[in-house]
C-alpha cells in the first residue's frame, strides 16, 4: 500500500533539507534536480529516458501509478542507448536500458553520481518479423545458422535452399530479402546481437554483442516503431523487434529453432522459459538469450532501469524508489495483456535488494 503524506512541520523540512544539502568531497555530483526538493504532499514529477523495447508497458504503468499516487512520470522512450547517456549525463532521474551498460559506460556514470543499479522490471521476447504475404505467423521456420547468414548477408534471397528445406510446404518467393536493423543505439539489438554472438562464432568476431554495431548492410529504423515501419513497409523485408509492436503492427514472426532445436515462437511461457534454471547474480546484469530450456524461446531478456544508489534530492529519490517498489508488485500484473512476462519470483527477489539498497543523506529511501 502507498504511503500517506501529511503536511510536514517546518521543523521536520529544516532537517530535510539538511539531509539533501550540499555535497562533500567524495559524494556524487548533484544531478539537475538536488536542493530542488519538493514539499511533502505536492506532486512529485520523475523524469525517465531509455527503451523503447518496454514503452507500451511503462505507458501503462505511469499512467495507472499516477492514479494512486503523487507521483507523475515521464518517460521518453529514445533507446537504450540515449537512456544510458541521459543518465550518466544527469538529465534524467533514472534511466531505461534492455542492454547491460559496458565497463566504460559504467565508470563513466559513477564519476558522475556513484554507484549505479540495473534493477529488472519485466522479461520481454525479440521476434524476428517478416513481410511476405500469404505466409501467417509462425509457419516460417528459421533455423540460428540460416537467421544469422541472412544478417550476415549470406542468404540474400527468400527461395534460398537452406531456406526451402527448412519451409519444404511453403511457396518462397524469388525475392530479395530486405534486412531491417535498428539506427539508434537499442538495448533490443543488444539483445539480439547477443543472442546472434552466442549461435554464430563468424557474428560474434565480425559483429559482435552490442546496442549498436555495424551492420552488414540493407535498411535502418529507428526505435522497435521505425523497424516496425519499415518491415510493413518493403515488400520482402525482415527485422527484429519486441513482441508487443509486432502484434500491434500485425506482422507476422519467424519460428525460431532453439538451442534444443524445437520450433519455437514468442510467447510469454518461452519467454519465462528463458530465465528459469538461471543463476541470477545480485546485481542482475545477466543474458538469457540462447537458452538450454527446451520450452524456451531463443531470443528473450530482462529490461533494466538505470539508477544511482545515492540520491541527491530526497523527495525525489523517495517517490522514486516507490514507483520501483509498486512496478515490481502491483505493476507486474499490466504485463501479460501488453505480452511481456512477470518477473520470476528469484528476479523479483533480487531487485528488492537493489531498491532497498538506494538512499538519500546515507539514510535508505524505502521505508517497508
Amino acid at each position: 500500500m502507498l504511503r500517506a503524506r501529511g503536511v510536514a512541520s517546518l521543523l521536520a523540512v529544516g532537517l530535510l533539507l539538511a539531509a539533501c544539502g550540499p555535497t562533500t568531497q567524495g559524494t556524487p555530483t548533484p544531478g539537475p534536480s538536488a536542493g530542488d526538493t519538493t514539499p511533502p504532499g505536492a506532486t512529485v514529477r520523475l523524469n525517465g529516458a531509455g527503451a523503447t523495447f518496454p514503452y507500451p508497458l511503462y505507458s501503462k504503468w505511469f499512467d495507472e501509478y499516477a492514479e494512486v499516487s503523487n507521483t507523475q512520470v515521464n518517460y521518453q522512450s529514445i533507446g537504450s542507448g540515449g537512456g544510458i547517456r541521459q543518465i550518466t549525463e544527469g538529465t534524467v532521474d533514472f534511466g531505461a536500458s534492455d542492454g547491460i551498460m559496458t565497463a566504460q559506460q559504467q565508470v563513466a556514470a559513477e564519476q558522475r553520481g556513484g554507484p549505479i543499479l540495473h534493477i529488472p522490471m519485466t522479461m520481454g521476447s525479440v521476434a524476428v518479423v517478416y513481410n511476405l504475404p500469404g505466409i501467417p505467423s509462425g509457419q516460417l521456420k528459421l533455423t540460428p545458422e540460416a537467421l544469422a547468414d541472412i544478417y550476415l548477408k549470406r542468404i540474400a534471397k527468400w527461395n534460398d535452399p537452406r531456406i526451402a528445406q527448412l519451409n519444404p510446404g511453403l511457396s518462397l518467393p524469388n525475392q530479395d530479402i530486405a534486412v531491417v536493423h535498428r539506427s539508434d543505439g537499442s538495448g533490443t539489438t543488444f539483445i539480439f546481437t547477443n543472442y546472434l554472438s552466442k549461435v554464430s562464432q563468424e557474428w560474434k568476431e565480425k559483429v559482435g554483442n552490442a546496442t549498436a554495431v555495424n551492420w552488414p548492410g540493407d535498411v535502418g529504423g529507428q526505435g522497435n516503431e521505425g523497424v516496425a515501419g519499415q518491415v510493413r513497409q518493403i515488400p520482402g523485408a525482415m527485422g527484429y523487434v519486441e513482441v508487443a509492436y509486432a502484434k500491434q503492427n500485425r506482422i507476422p514472426w519467424v519460428a525460431l529453432a532453439n538451442a534444443s532445436r524445437d520450433f519455437i515462437e514468442p510467447s510469454l511461457e518461452s519467454t519465462s522459459a528463458a530465465a528459469q534454471g538461471v543463476d541470477l547474480p545480485d546485481d542482475m546484469k545477466v543474458m538469457v538469450t540462447n537458452s538450454s530450456n527446451p520450452q524456451a524461446y531463443p531470443i528473450a531478456g530482462f529490461t533494466w532501469l538505470l539508477m544511482f544508489v545515492q540520491q541527491t534530492d530526497c523527495n525525489k529519490g523517495r517517490a522514486l524508489v516507490d514507483m520501483m517498489w509498486w512496478a515490481l508488485h502491483d505493476g507486474q500484473q499490466y504485463g501479460t495483456a501488453l505480452d511481456y512476462a512477470p518477473l520470476p519470483p528469484d528476479a523479483v527477489r533480487k531487485a528488492e535488494a537493489q531498491v532497498r539498497s538506494i538512499t538519500c543523506g546515507s539514510q535508505p529511501l524505502l521505508e517497508r
